[in-house]
């Protein structure tokens, strides 16, 4: 078998090498390195313009949590610790948090809250709310990246976890 894959939706899967599931999953080593890569982009990207990798790992962090995805919820965390930053970036993981006097941040994360609780009522004018609230359009598609990446990795995440019970 090739070198165990390492990514955090197998972690999160509690997916480790002599696992049922492990073999299989290194047969599929491209996808899981494009999904690390991926991860690596929307997480901890070298530019990453007006969203810091903290607030990213913050953010990350949230969404996972509202979608009972607790072990990345953890990995999230955890890189939002590792990063660094400003206190209201690391208070963004906690759900009660709003953003606080921060019409920026406030705004990031009701943005952020809608999209992952209740997706299909995103519509135009939450995105000119964000605009109105100076986010600019290149963060608006990097937030846009990365609830995508963080959806997609907790469906992962439970996909393969599923799959290991049943193993």
């Amino acid at each position: 078998m090739t070198e165990f894959l390492k990514t955090a939706a197998i972690e999160a899967a509690g997916i480790g090498p002599a696992h049922p599931l492990a073999e299989i999953l290194a047969g599929r080593e491209d996808i899981f390195t494009m999904t690390q890569q991926a991860h690596d982009a929307a997480l901890t990207p070298e530019e990453p313009g007006g969203l810091s990798n903290e607030l990213r790992a913050a953010l990350a962090c949230r969404m996972a949590r509202a979608t009972g995805a607790d072990a990345l919820a953890d990995h999230f965390a955890e890189l939002a610790a590792a990063a660094g930053g400003a206190e209201d970036e690391a208070r963004t993981a906690d759900s009660a948090f709003d953003g606080g006097a921060d019409a920026w941040l406030s705004a990031i994360v009701r943005h952020t809250d809608l999209v992952t609780t209740d997706t299909k009522s995103v519509v135009a004018d939450d995105i000119a709310a964000l605009k109105a609230a100076q986010v600019s359009e290149d963060d608006i598609v990097r937030l846009s990246e990365l609830t995508a990446f963080v959806s997609y990795q907790a469906r992962v995440a439970v996909g393969l976890k599923l799959m290991g019970d049943l193993s």
